[in-house]
């Protein structure tokens, strides 16, 4: 797993002679960070690494929001038709939605090429959803009863005792969504067509599958032999931002992980 990773890293601090000669492997060679000065001198590429965190921030709220909201009211087991929604549910994991009607019912919602078209659709993961579900039923339901002693409705039940208490699965299931999002780029290139509103992901497959170097190239003076840096350097950059998030939330990651391992 390290070692294309290391060889991209080493090739977007090398020379374009070196890596043309295929001398490059995990040490960069003829160090340089022209490659760098490329894609971070360029607009484009920002316009999209902004859109991108936009969409993954605002995108990973919008869905633990509701994913946890449902979450909540399918951990109940008064509530009438849970068995029935939560089969309907796993049938959406077996059967996903076929490409054009899912592509006719955005239009038809007035979503295409606005970022909503990006969230809305992928709004619950039945995956999460269920993940969630299992945590919320290890809460002890004592602290539920004291909240609504006290005069908690559901609403602030769920906000002021349970979400506080779901942490791990909280940052376990937000990791999916933001990774889901940050790598997303097949939506994308669906539902948005103008350029000012692409991802970073879209960039880069512009980049690597396109060969849309151009404006790359004239943002520093760099030659065509320099183009393989520059498609390295783009990789780095889209990657490096969603794996420093990883270590500021293992600690609930490795919990959230574990639900459901250990019965009480």
């Amino acid at each position: 797993m390290l070692l294309p990773f290391l060889h991209i890293f080493a090739g977007s601090l090398s020379s374009g002679s070196a890596i043309s000669q295929g001398r490059v492997s995990v040490i960069p060679v003829d160090w340089t960070f022209i490659n760098y000065q490329a894609v971070l001198k360029n607009a484009a590429i920002w316009k999209s690494f902004g859109v991108t965190v936009l969409l993954t921030v605002g995108g990973t709220a919008f869905n633990l929001f509701f994913t946890s909201l449902m979450a909540y009211g399918l951990s109940k087991n008064e509530l009438k038709g849970r068995s029935l929604i939560l089969m309907l549910i796993v049938f959406t994991m077996i059967f996903q939605v076929p490409l054009i009607p899912g592509y006719l019912l955005v239009k038809a919602l007035g979503m295409l090429n606005t970022l909503w078209a990006l969230i809305i659709p992928g709004t619950i993961s039945a995956f999460n959803l269920i993940i969630m579900v299992s945590f919320f039923r290890q809460i002890p339901e004592g602290l539920v009863e004291a909240a609504r002693i006290d005069g908690c409705d559901e609403y602030r039940t769920w906000w002021r005792i349970v979400l506080p208490l779901s942490l791990p699965s909280l940052s376990t299931i937000g990791l999916f969504y933001a990774v889901g999002h940050w790598n997303g780029y097949f939506s994308a290139i669906m539902y948005i067509r103008d350029p000012s509103l692409f991802p970073l992901q879209v960039k880069l497959r512009q980049l690597l599958v396109e060969s849309d170097t151009e404006s790359l190239m004239q943002s520093v003076n760099v030659t065509l032999q320099s183009m393989e840096g520059i498609k390295m350097a783009t990789i780095m950059v889209a990657t490096i931002p969603i794996l420093l998030i990883y270590p500021l939330l293992q600690k609930h990651f490795i919990k959230g992980a574990m639900l459901g391992s250990v019965k009480g």
